[in-house]
């Protein structure tokens, strides 16, 4: 028997599972890594060196993906005591400022971040040998990803709400 409802899984936007679904290998590379040595640590009195490496550049990643994710999903932090006090047109006006503030933010963000990327091309990490630009392109991925979800709800007019709900 078929219902017309798709699931929770059909109605993700194909990036936003490809998102999630590299927060997924992100976590699990860490907690393998992190495992491993500790097992290493306390059994044999010995480690991996390469894989703190590995852990720390994972879980830039998935800070900066999983910010992204946040974003799309209205689930950052919010502050809403002055939003909330007021009417509907102080509260547009108050969107759109806080709209544009957040793109100056980002903005910077992104310049920053393309500046790290480009002095990270010739310095590399101290074991794994990788360019630095790998960790530092992360908040420039989370820059272009954030600039996106604000330019996405100026179009739309109104910030993403959170599937959650509040409490009061």
């Amino acid at each position: 028997m078929s219902t017309n409802n798709p699931t929770e899984q059909e109605r993700k936007p194909l990036l936003k599972r490809l998102a999630e679904g590299l927060m997924v290998l992100a976590l699990a590379g860490m907690v393998i890594a992190v495992f491993i040595n500790v097992v290493l640590r306390y059994v044999f009195h010995t480690s991996i060196v390469s894989y703190e490496e590995i852990s720390r550049l994972l879980f830039v990643w998935l800070v900066a993906i999983g910010s992204i994710v946040a974003a799309f999903e209205g689930a950052h932090l919010g502050f809403d005591m002055v939003t909330s006090r007021v009417g509907p047109a102080a509260r547009k006006a108050l969107f759109w400022i806080s709209q544009l503030l957040i793109i100056a933010c980002v903005l910077l963000l992104l310049w920053g971040s393309w500046e790290q990327v480009v002095a990270g091309w010739s310095s590399y990490s101290t074991v794994l040998g990788y360019p630095l630009a790998l960790g530092a392109a992360a908040t420039l991925v989370l820059a272009i990803g954030m600039l996106v979800v604000v330019v996405r709800d100026m179009i739309r007019g109104t910030p993403t709400e959170s599937s959650e709900t509040s409490v009061e």
